[in-house]
């Protein structure tokens, strides 16, 4: 009925099979279990089949979760799951929204125009299991440096206000005037940007406030970028499993990003670097918005 034929089952039930026989064993009868399994219900996640399996074969034949889990990995019959992927922008709100005041703006110095952005990135609760993690950050426009970030649990414009103020912190360390700067700060028209509290820090600090006018990623495109950067290239396939564990990767990251990688909008040059320059910056790849501009 399940795909395992008497002589395997009993095998294993026998006390005098080895050790490595019965494991060898009992792998197959898991993987035979689950073929059968899969062949009425095709799409039946692993906990379940491991619920099901634990149920039929008790005893000697019985192996714990993470074991399984295993087994189906290697044997390739682990779901592949689909990405949830939470939205993190939500512009349907009644608050307050301002004109995008960096659309035809080149930047030429650092502390010129902050962008901002909130992005989700997952912690593994269990082989079975995700939970998701929000991630703000504000990266200088022209230097590419990321002046202040911090990781939320959830949606709430406390993180966006945790790395606005961590960004503040750290132009008072190095002795600049935001206000004498005429700093423009962009983002999108997310609640967290929004809200009250976030503008009144703003309107505070004496910066300008930008944001996207049409929804479009490319009105808010270097904010984007670093999200693709932080996410794929340098956090990659490394699994978290708490929130400690991915701040600590964060404070490296971020640290390796700023100090260590070149940019290719910087000619080369690492955003730490070039945050102490002025002018214009080679780039290497071609900017047609930027073409675009200087032809006007």
């Amino acid at each position: 009925m399940f795909g395992v034929s008497k002589q395997a089952y009993y095998k294993v039930q026998k006390r005098g099979s080895s050790e490595a026989e019965s494991r060898y064993l009992t792998e197959e009868i898991i993987i035979e279990y689950c073929k059968e399994v899969r062949s009425v219900d095709p799409n039946i996640g692993g906990k379940k089949l491991w619920a099901m399996y634990s149920q039929n074969f008790p005893g000697r034949l019985h192996v714990g979760r993470d074991r399984f889990a295993d087994i189906l990995a290697d044997n390739h019959l682990k779901l592949r799951q689909k990405k949830r992927k939470p939205r993190t922008t939500d512009s349907q709100h009644n608050l307050p929204t301002y004109p995008n005041l960096i659309k035809d703006l080149i930047p030429y110095r650092a502390n010129q125009i902050w962008v901002s952005d909130i992005t989700y990135v997952p912690i593994k609760v269990t082989d079975w299991e995700s939970e998701f993690t929000y991630l703000a950050l504000i990266t200088d426009a022209y230097s590419h440096e990321i002046v202040g970030w911090k990781l939320g649990s959830d949606l709430s414009n406390r993180t966006a206000i945790s790395a606005l103020k961590m960004a503040l912190s750290l132009c008072q360390a190095r002795g600049i005037d935001v206000k004498k700067e005429g700093l423009i700060h962009h983002s999108d028209r997310g609640v967290q940007y929004a809200s009250k509290e976030y503008v009144e820090l703003l309107r505070a600090s004496g910066i300008c406030i930008s944001m996207t006018e049409n929804g479009d990623p490319k009105e808010n495109a270097i904010a984007e970028r670093i999200n693709s950067t932080i996410k794929n290239e340098m956090l990659g396939s490394r699994r978290f499993e708490t929130h400690e564990q991915l701040e600590q990767a964060l404070f490296e990251v971020v640290s390796f990003y700023n100090e260590c990688r070149p940019h290719l909008s910087n000619n080369l040059l690492t955003p730490a670097k070039a945050a102490a320059l002025r002018g214009e910056l080679k780039k290497h790849w071609r900017s047609r918005r930027e073409e675009y501009l200087r032809a006007r």
